[in-house]
């Protein structure tokens, strides 16, 4: 098909001198293309890319509306227009209704003034083959979107699959992850216990991706600490003006997790009331936004989780019975990391390589003394304080090695077996007056040297000993220095 850098129109009309006429009026601006017949006209169309067809009403073989009409059939993105001596309301009917024309022009015309409309529609022409474009694009586009959106999801599902999870071959969180592949599939209410930091959020998405509503949402609510009404609006919804501070409506989580999951943190601090209110949530599965009467039906599977002992708050009369064991049908507890410091190095190691990644600063691994540190101590604030401790010795760090005198003091510090509950000094002492000061000063020489790199000179000086009389120490409490610095990256 012909194509030209100027819009094309197509003159159509049996009469050779208007033919003329048209064509010196028009081909300073287009391309013109004439044709004395219905026919001739139909064979330029499919050989030249058309923009503007100008037809005479009153022709031998056929008429104007005739011939357009199946030009709008055959090419409708061609803008169609009549030219006619005659005002023949029907020919303009037929025209509107049947060709679809973009204008109805009589003879005699004005130069300008048909300049001017074919302009028009040449411009008309463009804007719906731009539009026609977009509407592909914003299809394309439709397509990549959902694609992403696919994928988004594969990868959540994928991360959050129980192989996934960091911990060692023989784990004590294998025992918790055997029975999420049990109950993941399955819509019961799970209460996941366990200190702070322990991972409770991490086994409640765990949970949502490896269940039957993996596609559908996961929304999260933390339950501490809120007012009853900031926390009833949160999580059922709220009508415009329900309350001060109202000034749209709102959609609570639980019409957002509508089909999917949704996780109560904390769900150990909220108020007697509340209670209640989420009880016949529970009960009944449907909300009624503030200041709405209508109530509404969702289908959701609830998570919660708390770091109190719920059994004691319900024998104390803080905690709702019936509202327990709506919550509680299968219970998860996960063990706070001083129960599996044989997860400590898989987790510094996980933790090294993204905050590595996030940083842009990479290091070979952590020392050997550095892990044997980190395993004496008892993390209070479990998985979530490991991980800042990490992200911390890497942000400090000036060489190759994470080393031990790049932890915290407190962890330095830390008594073997983890009995620094405290994280006291004096915390595990027991004995005599003289084991007591003993282990003490053992504690306190231990970390010195740490600190300084095992540098003698250094921690003699600190501790204003003589190098002789501060190794006369180190082989009487039998300390000596962990490891090399070599990596522990498959600890």
């Amino acid at each position: 098909m012909t194509t030209s850098q100027r819009p094309i129109v197509l003159c159509v009309d049996d009469e050779v001198r208007s033919l003329e006429t048209l064509e010196r009026t028009l081909d300073e601006e287009f391309d013109v293309l004439t044709a004395n017949s219905a026919d001739l006209a139909l064979e330029l169309l499919e050989s030249h890319d058309v923009q503007v067809i100008l037809c005479d009403q009153r022709m031998p073989d056929r008429t104007g509306v005739e011939l357009l009409t199946e030009v709008r059939d055959r090419w409708p993105q061609v803008a169609r227009l009549i030219l006619s001596g005659y005002t023949d309301s029907e020919d303009i009917i037929k025209g509107l209704n049947e060709a679809g024309i973009l204008q109805y022009i009589t003879k005699p015309w004005h130069p300008e003034s048909l300049l001017m409309i074919i302009r028009s529609a040449c411009r008309m022409c463009a804007l719906q083959s731009e539009n026609a474009l977009l509407n592909m694009e914003m299809r394309l586009t439709e397509e990549q979107a959902e694609q992403q959106v696919s994928e988004k999801k594969a990868h959540l599902r994928n991360s959050f699959q129980l192989e996934e999870i960091k911990r060692h071959a023989q784990s004590p969180l294998n025992k918790v992850c055997d029975q999420v592949s049990k109950i993941a599939p399955y819509d019961v209410s799970v209460l996941i216990t366990g200190p702070s930091g322990a991972g409770k959020e991490l086994f409640a998405r765990a949970l949502h991706y490896n269940s039957l509503r993996s596609d559908r949402p996961f929304v999260v609510e933390n339950c501490g600490a809120m007012p009853d009404e900031l926390l009833a609006s949160e999580l059922f919804g709220h009508k415009k003006g329900s309350f001060t501070g109202a000034i749209t409506d709102h959609v609570g989580l639980f019409e957002q997790a509508d089909g999917g999951t949704i996780f109560l943190d904390e769900i150990g601090e909220i108020s007697p009331a509340f209670q209640v209110k989420l009880l016949r949530v529970l009960q009944e599965r449907e909300i009624r936004r503030l200041g709405e009467q209508q109530r509404r039906k969702v289908n959701v599977r609830v998570v919660a989780s708390t770091n109190r002992d719920l059994e004691e708050e319900v024998r104390a009369g803080r905690f709702r019975q019936d509202l327990y064991f709506r919550l509680a049908e299968v219970t998860l507890e996960l063990p706070a990391l001083s129960r599996r410091t044989i997860d400590i190095p898989v987790l510094a190691n996980s933790f090294l390589q993204t905050a590595m990644h996030q940083f842009d600063k990479p290091v070979k691994g952590f020392s050997e003394e550095a892990i044997a540190c980190m395993k004496r101590y008892s993390w209070p604030g479990n998985v979530r304080e490991l991980q800042n401790e990490v992200r911390r010795m890497l942000v400090m760090c000036e060489g190759e090695w994470l080393t031990a005198d790049l932890l915290n003091p407190r962890v330095l510090r830390a008594a073997p077996g983890g009995e620094d509950e405290d994280i006291d000094m004096f915390a595990g002492l027991e004995g005599t007056l003289k084991e007591k000061v003993e282990l003490l000063e053992k504690r306190i020489l231990r970390e010195t040297l740490i600190r300084h790199r095992w540098n003698k000179s250094s921690a003699s000086l600190e501790l204003g000993l003589s190098r002789v009389g501060l190794r006369s120490k180190l082989e009487r409490y039998e300390l000596e220095k962990s490891g090399d610095s070599e990596t522990s990256k498959q600890h």
